[in-house]
């Protein structure tokens, strides 16, 4: 059709690291997980200085759990900040230092849903919300999966220890997206990247150890 503009590559179509001049940076609150931090920067070495505010975060994994069968585990743990129970995926912070990142993810799968994996890969690497937070967040996918013998099972506390479980097929999860009754991104992102990843048999995921450049600790 005359007019139409040519598709772009799709490897052109890829985030990249952007540096601008850091003009000062200031803690302001320091939280019990988190701190908010004050940067004032320029766009261009002409440019205004700008002052933006925003949660520096340590950064997290999830983890979208696999059986046999194809289904999926969803969580259902409450969440004050919305007042609402979510469905999500196993999921935590990366604030064991020099924790390496699946390392990080199969503790949590252990923790939140008693099981291993034999089979890891990455699913996806999201920005939780990049306008208001440094929270960079990788989701597996982890698959042969084996229950964690009783005796070595964490003792969850708190919000997690009203966690419920749930096996769901794929299928039946990604409806649940679209029809709007599951919002944890993390869940979100991981159903539909694995939904995706499926019509290759998941040969095309990307290996466990697969360079992170977007993390904070190596930004």
């Amino acid at each position: 059709m005359p007019g139409t503009p040519e598709a772009t590559p799709a490897k052109q179509v890829s985030d990249a690291p952007s540096p601008r001049r850091l003009l000062s940076s200031e803690k302001v609150y320091e939280g019990r997980i988190w701190d908010v931090v004050s940067d004032t920067f320029q766009l261009s070495e002409s440019g205004d200085a700008l002052t933006r505010d925003y949660i520096d975060h340590p950064g997290a994994v999830a983890v979208l759990p696999m059986n046999d069968k194809g289904q999926i585990l969803l969580l259902k743990q409450y969440r004050h900040p919305v007042g609402m129970d979510l469905w999500e995926v196993p999921a935590g912070l990366l604030d064991v230092e020099g924790e390496d990142f699946v390392v990080g993810a199969a503790r949590e799968l252990a923790e939140e849903a008693d099981l291993a994996a034999g089979t890891w890969n990455v699913l996806a690497d999201v920005f939780n919300s990049p306008g208001s937070s440094s929270e960079a967040i990788r989701i597996y996918l982890a698959r042969d999966l084996t229950e964690v013998p009783h005796h070595e099972r964490h003792a969850r506390t708190d919000e997690e220890a009203e966690i419920e479980f749930h096996w769901i097929s794929l299928d039946d999860a990604v409806a649940s997206v679209l029809s709007g009754r599951l919002h944890n991104p993390s869940a979100v992102v991981g159903i539909l990247a694995a939904a995706a990843a499926r019509s290759g048999n998941y040969q095309d995921l990307r290996p466990a150890d697969a360079p992170w450049p977007a993390h904070p600790s190596q930004r």
